[in-house]
């Protein structure tokens, strides 16, 4: 054995759910990654220990995507939806009837998405329970990351917000899973030396570094980012390997851009008579995604030729080959001067694979192929795997970091998203006061100040003054924020009022149902 290769996911949506509309675009951002990357996913691990391959992974799943993954009413929409994916793919067989190629394509969805929808029955509708099956087995490791997925360093000086991210991602997680959590990946990879006294009170052991948080440590790391490192305050430090992140993510030269692959903006709800898609589009008024898309990336000027399964999964094997053999080569000369095995830590998006990349989980499945069954190869660990097996490693001051644009926070704080930062911090230091009134909260007045606390999670979200940023779904994510704040505002006045208006809170519990078990305590201040 050559050396070790951590395999992180980092499964992460924003909480969406509109019980409101009978279909609201925004939710089709759940139902798309259900079909395309976490079905899909659970899909390839059963595959994995089908075959007994020992490929460990881990895991990241973020509390709010957990919330989606279990509520009654998103599971049974996304239910709906997978149906009508399989019925249009049907439609789709007949309607191309006289021109083979796509009507080859049709069935090729018309077969996956009944496929998902097999499996989909066959985990009891449950992805929580059979990630965590897979877990209990030891074929993954799940580690959460904060609640609503917040940038702690942006909260840093504010405790009790940071123990509210942190406590109720365990709390959560436990409840979920049955066991506490040993890692936690800090969101955006974002670190700041103030939030570790929290991951300690949380029990954690270790998290995960941008690459230049820990190159830019002090001292320097001796063995870079191929060797985790403790921290001052004695929890272990693992840092992404740009190299793995380069040949993945990177836009110019990176795996995903092969114009052999799918297309992912090209798709037939764009494409197709309205009135004949209309049924099966995320809301029924304006165009959007289905997830059937016939065409390939053939260049700048966009996709024109239709997409050849077969041949995209040449590439992705080829591909697979390469990554392997690059990374193995890799190992294997850091292994001649390390005094330890060297250690290659590979976090990515989820999503990417399968979502963004169609051929994404064929090109993990070959990685995996090719690795378990080389000669010299290298053991697929965990970082708690590899903690367990070597106990002692040197002592760094990790740098603050993230690995957003520029290599810090500037995505999540600028002219387009400051005005939140005012917004949240009144907020915070006002659910801080509510949390340490006295008398202890019962019946309503508990259950207000619970919903408080929901509504300022979700307003401490990344994915808003992210989308913001990007002007990706600019309108959503300021309703989003007005409504969090509003709410949190408006209960807040109740509460010290002593006027709650039981009716009103009633209902936006409906709206926003995650963590029934919510701990006040988390935001005392000590």
């Amino acid at each position: 054995m050559s050396g070790h290769f951590a395999l992180i996911l980092h499964a992460h949506l924003p909480f969406v759910r509109h019980p409101e509309h009978e279909r609201f675009l925004e939710e089709s951002w759940f139902f798309e990654a259900l079909t395309e990357c976490y079905l899909p996913l659970l899909e390839r691990l059963l595959s994995w220990e089908r075959d007994r391959l020992k490929a460990r992974l881990t895991l990241v799943m973020s509390p709010t995507l957990g919330a989606m993954l279990l509520d009654p009413l998103l599971t049974a929409r996304y239910e709906r939806r997978l149906t009508g994916l399989i019925e249009l793919a049907e439609r789709e067989v007949i309607r191309t009837r006289w021109e083979p190629a796509r009507r080859r394509l049709a069935e090729h969805y018309r077969e996956r998405w009944r496929t998902l929808r097999q499996l989909w029955l066959e985990a009891d509708r449950n992805l929580i329970q059979a990630f965590g099956q897979l877990q209990e087995r030891r074929r993954i490791e799940i580690i959460p990351c904060a609640a609503t997925h917040a940038v702690l360093p942006l909260m840093a000086d504010h405790r009790p917000s940071v123990r509210g991210q942190v406590l109720t991602a365990r709390d959560f997680h436990r409840a979920c899973f049955g066991v506490d959590p040993v890692g936690f990946w800090l969101p955006e990879c974002a670190y700041d030396p103030a939030v570790e006294p929290v991951l300690l009170e949380a029990n954690l052991r270790w998290f995960i570094l941008e690459t230049h948080g820990l190159l830019n440590g002090s001292p320097r790391p001796r063995f870079g980012v191929y060797a985790p490192v403790f921290t001052p305050t004695g929890l272990a430090a693992f840092a992404r390997d740009p190299d793995t992140a380069r040949q993945v993510w990177s836009r110019q030269g990176g795996f995903p851009g092969d114009p052999h692959y799918r297309d992912f903006y090209r798709d037939a709800g764009y494409d197709l008579e309205f009135e004949y898609i209309r049924p099966y589009l995320p809301t029924p008024d304006q165009r959007g995604f289905t997830g059937l898309k016939y065409h390939r990336i053939t260049g700048p000027e966009g996709a024109t030729e239709l997409y050849e399964p077969d041949a995209a999964l040449r590439v992705a094997r080829s591909q697979a080959r390469h990554f392997f053999e690059v990374h193995r080569g890799r190992l294997q000369r850091l292994a001649g001067f390390m005094e330890r095995p060297p250690l290659i830590v590979a976090p990515y998006d989820a999503e990417l694979f399968g979502h963004w990349w169609y051929e994404g989980l064929d090109f993990l499945d070959a990685f995996v192929r090719e690795a378990t069954g080389a000669p010299d190869s290298f053991a697929f660990s965990t970082p708690s795997d590899y903690l367990a097996q070597h106990a002692t490693h040197q002592l760094v001051q990790p740098a603050a970091s993230s690995w957003g644009e520029g290599g810090h926070l500037a995505v999540w704080l600028n002219e387009k998203n400051e005005w939140i930062r005012r917004h949240l911090d009144v907020a915070q230091r006002r659910m801080a006061e509510l949390a340490n009134r006295w008398p202890p909260a019962h019946g309503v007045d508990l259950r207000a100040r619970q919903q408080a606390a929901r509504e300022l999670l979700l307003a401490q979200a990344s994915d808003w003054p992210f989308i913001l940023h990007t002007g990706t779904s600019p309108g959503y994510a300021q309703r989003r924020l007005r409504e969090h704040l509003l709410r949190f505002s408006a209960l807040h006045r109740q509460i010290t009022q002593e006027a709650v208006d039981e009716t009103w809170l009633g209902q936006i519990e409906t709206f926003d149902p995650l963590f029934p078990r919510l701990n006040l305590d988390h935001w005392r201040e000590e």
